[in-house]
C-alpha cells in the first residue's frame, strides 16, 4: 500500500488520469490525499469530482475555495464566474449526489507525522488547534440549514484569528486561512489579494509558512493552492500545486519515501524523481 498526495486537479481529468497511470494508483490498495480543488477552471470537472467520489474509500480530501465555490453556486449563494467549468457538474442527473458527498470532505487532516490543509496555517495554530477549529465548520456545512451557514462565509474580514471571534466570523477566518491565504504578516493578518511568486510579496507580509515562531513549524503540513509558488518541498512543507490548469504540470508525492511524480499538463510527458 502506498499513500499519494496530489495537488490541485481543477479540472483537468486527462492529466489526473496520466499521473494515476504514472503512479500505477490501485484504489482496493492505495490511498490518495488531495490537496483539494479538484474542480474548476480546467477543461472537465464533472469527471473529476465523478471520479473522485467513485474511488472515494481510497481517498482522503479537504477542501479548497474552488471546491467551496462550487458548493456555494450550487446553494444560490454566489454566482458563476467568467472562466468556471462547474455548470456541468451543475446540470448532471447525479448532481446532488455529488455536492452532498462534496460537502461532506474534511477542511483539514492529520495522521502520523502529516497534516494536509489546502492553503495553509495560522502561526498560532498548532495541529491539534487546527483540526478543532476545522471541525466546527465540517459540522457547520454538513448541517441540515447548510445554507444560512454558506450565506456568512464569504468576505475578507476579519482578517486575523482571535480565540473569542464567534459565529459567522469565527467560521469565516477559519475557511479564509485553511482555503485562500497564501501570505500574511508576522502577527498572522492574512492579505488575500496576492496570488504572486515568493520573490515579490509585499513589505510586511511573507509566506504563511516562515512566519517565525509558527506553533506548527515542526509538523509536516502538505498544502497547495499557491500555484506561483509552485512545487515546493522542504523538510516541514510539501506545497504541490504546480498549475497544471495553467498548462503546468500536476504533481503528486508517495508518501512514504517523498518519491516526486510529475505529469506535464497538456502533453504526455510524465517524469518521476
Amino acid at each position: 500500500m502506498a499513500t499519494y498526495a496530489v495537488g490541485d486537479i481543477q479540472g483537468c481529468y486527462t492529466a489526473f488520469m496520466a499521473l494515476l497511470d504514472l503512479i500505477g494508483f490501485n484504489p482496493k490498495r492505495d490511498r490518495l490525499w488531495l490537496v483539494g480543488d479538484i474542480v474548476n477552471r480546467g477543461p472537465d470537472s464533472l469527471a473529476v469530482l465523478r471520479f473522485v467520489k467513485q474511488v472515494s474509500d481510497a481517498v482522503i480530501m479537504v477542501l479548497g475555495n474552488h471546491d467551496l465555490h462550487l458548493l456555494m453556486v450550487h446553494a444560490g449563494i454566489a454566482r458563476s464566474h467568467k472562466n468556471d467549468t462547474i455548470q456541468p457538474i451543475l446540470d448532471a442527473e447525479d448532481s446532488e449526489q455529488m455536492l452532498f458527498w462534496l460537502r461532506h470532505q474534511r477542511l483539514f487532516y492529520a495522521e502520523d507525522d502529516y497534516a494536509m490543509v489546502h492553503a495553509g496555517l495560522l502561526p498560532s495554530w498548532s495541529i491539534a488547534r487546527s483540526s478543532q477549529l476545522a471541525s466546527e465548520v465540517e459540522a457547520a456545512l454538513q448541517q441540515r440549514n447548510y445554507r444560512e451557514v454558506f450565506a456568512r462565509l464569504y468576505g475578507n474580514e476579519p482578517d486575523y484569528w482571535h480565540d473569542n471571534w464567534k459565529d459567522s466570523e469565527r467560521l469565516r477566518v477559519i475557511v479564509n486561512a485553511m482555503t485562500r491565504m497564501r501570505v500574511c504578516s508576522p502577527d498572522g493578518r492574512m492579505n488575500f489579494v496576492y496570488k504572486g511568486e515568493r520573490d515579490s510579496i509585499p513589505d510586511g507580509y511573507m509566506p504563511w509558512f516562515e512566519v517565525p515562531g509558527r506553533i506548527s513549524r515542526n509538523n509536516t503540513i502538505i498544502c497547495g493552492h499557491w500555484s506561483a509558488l509552485g512545487l515546493y518541498v522542504t523538510r516541514h512543507i510539501i506545497a504541490l500545486d504546480s498549475g497544471c490548469v495553467w498548462n503546468r504540470q500536476l504533481s503528486a508525492m508517495r508518501l512514504e519515501d517523498r518519491k516526486v511524480f510529475r505529469i506535464q499538463c497538456g502533453t504526455a510527458a510524465a517524469t518521476a524523481c
